[in-house]
């Protein structure tokens, strides 16, 4: 019951705060969902988010089944986008509709998404994550965050890991 995560928007009347016991719970979820769109153990999910509660609930879900994320900085664009996904092979994106950064709102995220996967063949599904509410389009490998994980089981027994088994993708400048 205790505090596990606490995140705060551009607006601090924008919160959430989940304990550890609610993490996990959307944590098994998501791996549940990754499992069904058969993601398993060694594959790449390249998650292309802001720092929004789904981001750290997308990165845990993949440790839990072993596969192997790549955090894309959100503000990168397309091409940085497919060159990352090309690079590690991701079967899966996670993203949000649009972004918000200061007083900018609707940066197009799940646009640069599509736009970067038109050349990236190892995409087998996105997983968009309803941030600001505006309209985007939606393709068919594309299903939102909020409906798989509405009838998705909180219950996920964790992957067996060696020391050695990769846990991320880390790209830097």
């Amino acid at each position: 019951d205790e505090i596990a995560l606490i995140w705060e928007g551009n607006d601090p009347s924008d919160s959430k705060k989940y304990t550890y016991k609610e993490l996990l719970d959307e944590v098994s979820k998501f791996a549940n969902v990754l499992k069904t769109n058969n993601v398993t153990k060694g594959d790449r999910v390249c998650i292309y988010m802001q720092m929004i509660p789904e981001l750290t609930i997308a990165m845990l879900a993949c440790a839990r089944i072993g596969a192997v994320h790549s955090i894309v900085f959100g503000a990168f664009s397309s091409d940085s986008l497919k060159e990352r996904i090309n690079d590690s092979k991701c079967k899966v994106v996670v993203t949000q509709d649009t972004g918000v950064r200061g007083l900018k709102n609707n940066i197009p995220m799940k646009d640069n998404v599509d736009s970067a996967i038109v050349d990236c063949p190892s995409i087998k599904s996105v997983f968009v994550v309803q941030r600001t509410k505006a309209q985007i389009v939606m393709n068919d490998k594309d299903y939102w965050w909020h409906e798989v994980m509405s009838t998705s089981s909180n219950l996920c027994k964790p992957e067996v890991m060696d020391a050695e088994d990769p846990l991320f993708i880390l790209y830097t400048s």
